[in-house]
C-alpha cells in the first residue's frame, strides 16, 4: 500500500510541475505567475479541489504522442472566495504554450457544466497560445464547445475572465461572451489577428500591445473592464468583484455586514452642484457619499468616462450604479457611454442587482461622427435595457435632465420605481438659452428682450417642480439626505416582483 501511495504522490508532483521547472522559471522571468500560483491567489487558502489532474491529449500526429503532460495545459476544479463556491480553470502556458486541445476543452466544458448545474460562477484565467495546431479541427471543435457553454451560461451564472497572457484568434470569443474581462498591463493581450497578419494584409505596422494590450481594450475598444499592474492585483480585484455578485440568477445579491448608518447625512452634498450651470463637478463624490463605508467598485473606469458604472452597497446589499459624469463631455450621452451603460444595466437586471441612476445629462452629444456612427441605435440600447429591467430602480436627478436623455436615464416613464430630484434639478426639453432662441426667434435682435425671456423660461422650467406636479418626480429631496432617502427607497422595494410577458427573446437594437 505504501508503494501505491508513493506512486500517487509522485504522479501528483509531476502534474503540478506542468511543463517543467525551466518553463516555470521562464514564466516568472516575464513577471507572470504560473497557473497554479494564480489559483492560490484567487481562491481561499486550501479551498481548491482539482479535477482531471491526470488527463492527457490523444493526438499522435506530428510526434505529439511523445509530448504528453498530465493536465494538458489547463488546471480545473472548484474552490471558494470568501466562503461562496466558484468553479475555475487556469490555463498553463508552460505546457505547449497553454494551447487548447480537444481534451483541454473537455476539461473546461466539464467545469462549466458543473457550474451551471450547481448554480455557481465560473472564473477563467486565460494564458494560451490559441488552438493546438497539431490537432487541427479537433481543437477548433473544442473552442466551439466552450463558446456554446458561454452562451448557455449567460444570464444564468456570472462569468468572469482574466487575460493573463496571450489570447488570440478564436480564443478571444470565449472571454468576449463573459460578463467581465480583466487584463494585466504589459503581459496580456487580445486580438483576432496578430501584428504580423495585420502587416501582411493591411501594411499597418503595430505592436502587440498597441493592437490588443490592456490599454487598448480598456480605453478604446471597451472589450476589457479593467487593467491592472500585475497578476496579483488583477486576481485581488476579481476577489473584490466576486464579493458583490450573487451566485446565480435565482439567488439574491449577497448581504454583507456594514457599520455605516443608513440615515447618515452628508452636508457637503448641499454645495456639490456649482451655482453656474456650466461648471462641472465630480459625480463620484456623490457616489462615495451614498455608498456604505464609501466603498465603490467601478467597472470600465477608463472607457466612456462621461458615464460611470459600478457596484456599491447600501445597508450591506449590492446595488448597481449608473451615473452621468459632468467632468467629461458635460455628462452627455454618446455612442460609447450608451453601450457601456446598457451592457451594465442588462447584467444587473439578469442577476437581480437593484439599480441606482444618478442623472446630470444635458442631452446626446451632437455631431456628424455620432450620427454616422449610429448614436440613434446605440442610444436605444440603453433605453431598451432600462425599459426591460425588472429589478428595483431608484433615480436621482441632481442637475440637468434635458430632452430624450431625460427619458433614457431611468425616468419614471420607462419603469423606474422611485424618482427623486434635488432642488437644483432642471427637467426640460432643453436648456433655457436654446429654448428661448427657438420660442422667441423673432426677438433675437433685441438682446435685452431675449435676456428677459431666458430668465422667464428658467423660472418656469429650470427646476424640478413642473415634473413633480405631474408625479414624474416622487419627491424633491435635500442633497444632504440622499443616502438616507435612497436607502429607504431600496428597502421599500425589496419585495418588488414583476412577471414579464412570455416571449422567446427580444429583438433589442444590437
Amino acid at each position: 500500500m505504501r508503494a501505491v501511495l508513493e506512486q500517487l504522490e509522485a504522479r501528483r508532483e509531476q502534474a503540478r510541475l506542468g511543463g517543467g521547472q525551466k518553463r516555470i522559471d521562464a514564466q516568472h522571468a516575464k513577471g507572470k505567475l504560473t497557473a497554479r500560483e494564480r489559483l492560490d491567489v484567487l481562491l481561499d487558502e486550501r479551498s481548491f479541489e482539482e479535477y482531471d489532474m491526470y488527463v492527457t491529449h490523444r493526438a499522435s500526429d506530428f510526434g505529439m504522442a511523445a509530448h504528453k503532460v498530465a493536465g494538458d495545459g489547463v488546471v480545473t476544479g472548484w474552490g471558494t472566495i470568501n466562503g461562496p463556491l466558484v468553479y475555475v480553470f487556469s490555463q498553463d502556458f508552460t505546457v505547449l504554450g497553454g494551447s487548447l486541445s480537444e481534451t483541454h476543452a473537455e476539461k473546461i466544458c466539464k467545469i462549466m457544466d458543473m457550474a451551471m448545474r450547481n448554480g455557481a460562477p465560473v472564473i477563467g484565467l486565460n494564458d494560451s497560445g490559441g488552438a493546438r495546431i497539431q490537432e487541427g479541427v479537433a481543437s477548433l471543435a473544442g473552442y466551439a464547445e466552450v463558446f456554446r457553454r458561454n452562451v448557455e451560461a449567460s444570464g444564468v451564472i456570472p462569468q468572469i475572465s482574466a487575460i493573463m497572457g496571450p489570447c488570440a484568434g478564436g480564443a478571444v470569443y470565449s472571454p468576449a461572451m463573459t460578463d467581465f474581462i480583466f487584463m494585466v498591463r504589459d503581459t496580456s493581450y487580445m486580438f483576432v489577428t496578430g501584428p504580423d497578419v495585420v502587416k501582411t494584409v493591411t501594411n499597418e505596422i503595430v505592436t502587440a500591445e498597441e493592437l490588443g494590450g490592456a490599454g487598448t481594450h480598456t480605453q478604446k475598444s471597451s472589450v476589457a473592464d479593467g487593467a491592472f499592474k500585475n497578476d496579483v492585483e488583477a486576481l485581488e480585484a476579481i476577489r473584490r468583484l466576486f464579493d458583490f455578485l450573487p451566485l446565480n440568477n435565482r439567488d439574491k445579491p449577497p448581504v454583507r455586514p456594514f457599520h455605516d448608518d443608513p440615515a447618515r447625512l452628508e452636508m457637503r452634498l448641499d454645495t456639490l452642484v456649482p451655482d453656474s450651470a456650466n461648471k462641472p463637478y465630480d459625480m463620484k463624490e456623490l457616489i462615495l457619499a451614498i455608498a456604505d463605508e464609501g466603498d465603490f467598485f467601478e467597472i470600465q473606469a477608463a472607457y466612456a468616462r462621461n458615464i460611470i458604472t459600478g457596484l456599491l452597497r447600501l445597508e450591506g446589499q449590492t446595488v448597481g450604479v449608473v451615473a452621468n459624469q459632468p467632468m467629461v463631455l458635460a455628462g452627455c450621452l454618446d455612442i460609447d457611454s450608451s453601450r457601456k451603460a446598457a451592457r451594465f444595466v442588462r447584467f444587473c437586471d439578469a442577476f437581480n442587482i437593484p439599480l441606482l441612476t444618478l442623472v446630470d445629462v444635458p442631452g446626446f452629444l451632437p455631431g456628424t461622427s455620432q450620427e454616422y456612427g449610429g448614436v440613434i441605435k446605440h442610444g436605444a440600447k440603453l433605453l431598451f435595457a432600462y425599459s426591460q429591467a425588472t429589478v428595483p430602480m431608484v433615480t436621482l436627478i441632481t442637475r440637468k435632465a434635458y430632452g430624450g436623455a431625460y427619458d433614457v436615464m431611468a425616468s419614471k416613464h420607462i419603469g423606474a420605481d422611485v424618482n427623486y430630484a434635488w432642488p437644483t434639478a432642471e427637467i426640460a426639453v432643453m436648456g433655457a438659452k436654446g429654448a428661448t432662441e427657438i420660442l422667441y426667434r423673432s426677438e433675437l435682435a433685441d438682446a435685452g428682450k431675449i435676456a428677459v425671456r431666458t430668465r422667464e423660461y428658467e423660472a418656469r422650467f429650470a427646476n424640478p417642480f413642473v415634473a413633480a406636479e405631474r408625479g414624474f418626480i416622487d419627491e424633491v429631496i435635500m442633497p444632504h439626505s440622499s443616502r438616507k432617502r435612497i436607502a429607504r427607497a431600496f428597502a421599500a422595494l425589496r419585495g418588488k416582483n414583476i412577471e414579464p410577458r412570455w416571449k422567446k427573446h427580444d429583438t433589442m437594437p444590437l
